[in-house]
């Protein structure tokens, strides 16, 4: 067992707790983040920046969730016997608890709150990685692409219908509505068997 291994997911860990103190409050990251998307966005009234940063922010605590569920996964598959599946939801619990004692935590400091919302949003990015983890990447990513295919094409078949009857363009449908189609054929033509 090499304990190195360990590092990088408990600095991440402390890295995530010195963000919940006040340096990354809402105030201290809308002065980054306010003039970005002032800049990206220069219609866009004040009350519509705030909702983005607060999109941005729900964001950064998936990510940053995802990222530590990632670091536990590596250093605990390549430290145990148990299994890719073990260490994955192992290193989803890990990213759980932590998402706990990160709001708790945030509860305590005066320009911050701590919230329930904060911690299903950092389980829901450790899970987005935890998942194709635990089941190999390959049958995750192929498995996502085709449930957003079927979307695109059954979508984007039903928004097509239903331009032609209210009489609006459809623009780009046209093209992505076949190209999904297309997208699932050839994504059942490589699955199946070659005889």
């Amino acid at each position: 067992m090499r304990p190195t291994r360990f590092i990088p997911p408990i600095l991440w860990m402390l890295l995530i707790l010195w963000l919940a103190s006040d340096a990354a409050s809402s105030e201290h990251t809308g002065r980054l983040i306010g003039p970005v998307l002032r800049f990206l966005f220069p219609t866009a009234s004040p009350l519509q920046i705030d909702a983005m940063h607060g999109l941005v922010r729900k964001v950064a605590h998936a990510v940053e969730y995802a990222i530590l569920a990632g670091l536990w996964f590596r250093a605990l598959a390549a430290e145990t016997s148990a299994g890719r599946r073990r260490a994955a939801w192992t290193a989803w619990l890990i990213a759980l608890g932590w998402a706990a004692v990160d709001e708790t935590y945030q509860s305590t400091v005066g320009s911050r709150t701590g919230s329930p919302v904060d911690v299903l949003v950092d389980a829901a990015g450790a899970l987005a990685v935890a998942v194709p983890a635990g089941h190999g990447w390959r049958p995750t990513a192929d498995r996502l692409t085709s449930a957003l295919l079927w979307i695109a094409a059954v979508g984007g078949s039903g928004l097509l219908a239903l331009n032609f009857l209210a009489g609006v363009e459809s623009g780009l449908l046209w093209l992505t509505v076949p190209a999904a189609v297309v997208g699932l054929v050839l994504l059942r033509r490589r699955r199946a068997p070659t005889p």
